[in-house]
């Protein structure tokens, strides 16, 4: 039974009700988490060690790319395992601080990943429409700064949330809608004025969101004008080529993001647990594509892997 703290308004602690409805399969819905998990863990784990031991791959893109892969690492590790807790043993509560702190890394995590995506556009746009200064403009310098930007960022929108949802009562009982702590999920439980709450959260999605989303298409725009000014269709090819895995994780990474946003406006009658699938695939599928994506399409990434791979085959032998 939990017991609320004397000194507080708190809960000592929530309780996670998994996916309403779908209770009964949570041990077969954990295999298709499990199995995304271990793919996102091994992949990420895979691309950063493969940059980190090849100088070669010391380039802008490549260290955009491993900034991408440790975002991954920490998001899906913040949630998974607390998620795949639940399913497996019916570990369902989780301290209120606890909560606080895997709801300080979902949000802010999934804002530093918009910010890298937003600067893997522009390293597109600086490789391809200025080609000629591409060494001059990403220095090593210049990628530290930003990604000191994308955390500072992060921190600062998403630092207030944990300090806001402290103050309030929990009168509406301990029982978190969702697999995981997630803002609005808890501002649901709160009495008293939550519009605050509400705004500010509305306010930060629109904000990294559409501005993000905005400026990564009007890179595109120009690397598209760019592109189809190429003299010959085989340069045109190549440098488009370039961008194709880009394209495909900032789909990866947007799609289930709009996607769910819509569904929590406009489908609002839609079954709870329909939500709570959208909102797990958002964090579950692009940790474990990206890696994918970038090592097939990626030339010197898959050939360092096949490698790396190869090596050991070689010493097994």
């Amino acid at each position: 039974m939990l017991v609320f703290n004397i000194t507080s308004t708190h809960p000592v602690a929530f309780l996670l009700s998994g996916i309403p409805g779908l209770e009964h399969l949570h041990i077969w819905i954990s295999i298709p988490f499990c199995s995304a998990y271990t793919l996102a863990l091994l992949g990420n784990c895979t691309l950063l060690f493969v940059i980190q031991a090849d100088t070669a791959l010391h380039e802008p893109m490549h260290l955009f790319l491993a900034m991408l892969a440790a975002i991954d690492l920490v998001l899906s590790s913040s949630t998974l395992p607390k998620m795949l807790s639940l399913f497996w043993f019916r570990d369902r509560e989780i301290n209120f601080y606890a909560c606080l702190v895997q709801m300080f890394f979902l949000h802010s995590f999934s804002i530093m990943e918009s910010a890298v995506l937003l600067a893997m556009a522009f390293d597109r746009y600086v490789a391809i429409c200025k080609p000629l200064h591409y060494t001059m403009i990403l220095t090593r310098s210049l990628i530290v700064k930003i990604g000191i930007a994308a955390v500072t960022r992060a921190v600062t929108l998403v630092t207030p949330l944990p300090f806001l949802l402290r103050r309030f009562h929990y009168c509406r009982g301990s029982v978190i809608g969702h697999c995981y702590c997630e803002h609005m999920a808890v501002v649901r439980l709160a009495c008293g004025d939550t519009r605050f709450n509400n705004i500010y959260g509305i306010a930060v999605d629109m904000f990294i969101v559409v501005l993000d989303l905005l400026f990564v298409i009007l890179s595109y725009i120009f690397i598209l004008r760019a592109v189809l000014q190429l003299a010959s269709q085989e340069a045109r090819y190549k440098a488009f080529g370039t961008c194709v895995s880009h394209i495909g994780v900032i789909l990866a990474f947007y799609t289930p993001v709009v996607i769910s946003s819509v569904m929590h406006r406009v489908a609002r009658q839609a079954a709870p647990h329909v939500h709570i699938f959208f909102a797990n695939f958002y964090l579950l599928f692009p940790p474990m594509v990206n890696p994918i994506i970038y090592g097939v399409k990626t030339k010197q990434i898959r050939e360092r892997v096949l490698g790396l791979f190869l090596r050991k085959d070689a010493k097994g032998e």
